[in-house]
């Protein structure tokens, strides 16, 4: 007895599991059914027409902005060396990185007592050689006098001889006086020659006093120029940096202190492409005076600069490619060296061109234009540059004008029939009217059915609504928005299906 009631109360329990599971399955049918008759099933059999965004093609003169990258440097810098060695006596007040410093304005000091002797003994044996050569051209004016009283006295023995030999002649002298006389003459020109070389001797000593003279000027400058370089002066007004000199510090000669830099001359290393650097040449090869625009990204804001080119490297550096330029910075202020910064130049302007954005590209470069029944068709076009988000393009007489959808997707392409949404290049939309069609009675009382079961729409905007269905012709949108299933409001559903009248 127990088993048969076991055996029952089994049956019944899978009795009303069975008829709980075809309830259920019912309800789901029930339910899919429904949701097939509100969204209107006859829709499916229509062709599926997108939403796009649909911008003109306006050919236009523009002038594309090449964008690089570039680092900042300065083009006036000087180095701090030490002139000469010695112990660091005085260093200037706010000596230290990024301190200011004005032309002439003394930085710091050398211990000057090994220049000042190194000076002193200069200036002795500068007065030695000036008494050198003073004792030397006494000398010479000596030797010019005894040069002339052995000429005298030549002159004296020669008359002497032509009156033994007169004499002679006649018969008066004898031939050991004439001997006498020619002697006395021979005797008297070697005298002229001796006092001629002891000249000569006093000339070149007059010679040697001055170079020796001018050797010992030249090392008293050298030895004041090395009294001066203990003091270092600024040569221009700048900023300090690099800076490692202290008060006491024995510094070594050309040892580096620190730099000076003018903040207010500054400039831009940019390295191009070859092909980028071709664009900004003329026709004779040379760099076009072009401008630019000099950017430094700062917390989220943007300093900027106008700017121009100034030349060109002469090499390329091994290992590197492509060109690079050099850029004066117009208005440097806010710029220090060092800073990554980027560089837009303008490149010469391009005719019969149109700047579209690059998302109106499709994978296999062309665009989709729009044609008079609002169906889409491919044309290949001919990017010339990539100006960030957006392209230029060659606009031709077959592009010129024509309406191109403005982001492409991947439903979209030939053939596939759109409801243009107009935009202009920038973005903005164009205000059009609404498209209105006339719609049968069947499916009149059908959206009004639908917006009367849409418990979730304020009642204020379903009276609306049924009002506007109740007219002869209804907005495409409001129809569109209905039948799939949309709230209020009579816009349509961007990329949804449209029904026509």
């Amino acid at each position: 007895m127990r088993f048969l009631t076991r055996s029952l109360v089994a049956l019944l329990l899978a009795a009303v599991s069975v008829g709980a599971l075809g309830y259920a399955g019912y309800a789901i049918v029930t339910a899919v059914q429904d949701r097939a008759q509100a969204t209107g099933g006859s829709a499916s059999g229509r062709e599926r027409v997108f939403t796009v965004r649909a911008v003109a093609v306006a050919p236009a003169d523009i002038s594309p902005a090449l964008s690089a990258f570039g680092e900042v440097r300065t083009q006036r810098a000087l180095e701090l060396r030490a002139p000469v060695g010695g112990r660091v006596l005085e260093v200037a007040p706010g000596f230290e990185d990024g301190a200011e410093v004005t032309q002439g304005q003394l930085l710091f000091r050398i211990d000057p007592a090994d220049a000042q002797s190194a000076l002193a003994l200069a200036q002795s044996d500068l007065t030695r050689a000036q008494a050198e050569l003073r004792d030397a051209e006494r000398a010479l004016v000596l030797a010019a006098e005894d040069v002339d009283a052995a000429d005298a006295q030549f002159n004296l023995r020669e008359r002497a001889l032509a009156r033994r030999q007169g004499l002679a002649d006649r018969g008066v002298s004898t031939e050991a006086a004439l001997e006498e006389a020619e002697l006395a003459l021979s005797s008297a020109r070697q005298a002229v020659v001796g006092r001629k070389q002891a000249q000569a001797q006093a000339e070149a000593r007059v010679h040697q006093a001055r170079t020796a003279l001018e050797r010992q000027h030249i090392s008293v400058n050298e030895a004041q120029r090395r009294l001066d370089d203990t003091r270092v002066y600024a040569s221009f007004t700048g900023t300090l940096t690099d800076v490692t000199l202290v008060e006491g510090r024995i510094v070594n000669t050309s040892e580096q202190l620190a730099r000076i830099i003018d903040p207010a001359a500054l400039e831009v290393s940019v390295r191009l492409s070859t092909a980028q650097y071709l664009r900004l040449l003329d026709e004779d090869g040379a760099l076009r005076d072009t401008g630019a625009e000099i950017a430094l990204e700062v917390a989220g804001f943007e300093i900027t600069s106008p700017g121009r080119v100034l030349r060109a490297s002469a090499t390329v550096e091994q290992g590197q490619s492509g060109r690079r330029l050099f850029v004066e910075l117009d208005a440097p202020r806010g710029f220090r060296p060092g800073d990554f910064v980027t560089v837009r130049l303008q490149e010469p302007a391009l005719q019969n061109v149109a700047l579209l954005p690059a998302s109106a590209l499709t994978a296999r470069g062309d665009v989709l234009v729009i044609n008079d029944d609002n169906r889409l068709r491919a044309v290949p076009v001919t990017v010339l540059r990539r100006q960030g988000d957006d392209v230029i393009i060659h606009a031709d007489a077959a592009l010129a004008g024509q309406e191109i959808v403005r982001e492409v997707t991947p439903n979209l392409g030939a053939g596939i029939q759109v409801r243009p949404q107009r935009q202009g290049a920038d973005g903005t939309p164009v205000p059009e009217t609404a498209e209105m069609v006339t719609i049968d009675a069947a499916r009149r009382a059908q959206l009004i059915a639908q917006v009367e079961g849409n418990s979730g729409m304020p009642e204020q905007v379903r009276a609306r609504m049924i009002a506007q269905l109740s007219e002869d012709q209804v907005p495409v949108q409001m129809i569109e928005r209905i039948e799939n299933g949309g709230g209020a409001g009579g816009g349509g559903g961007r990329g949804g299906p449209m029904s026509g009248g």
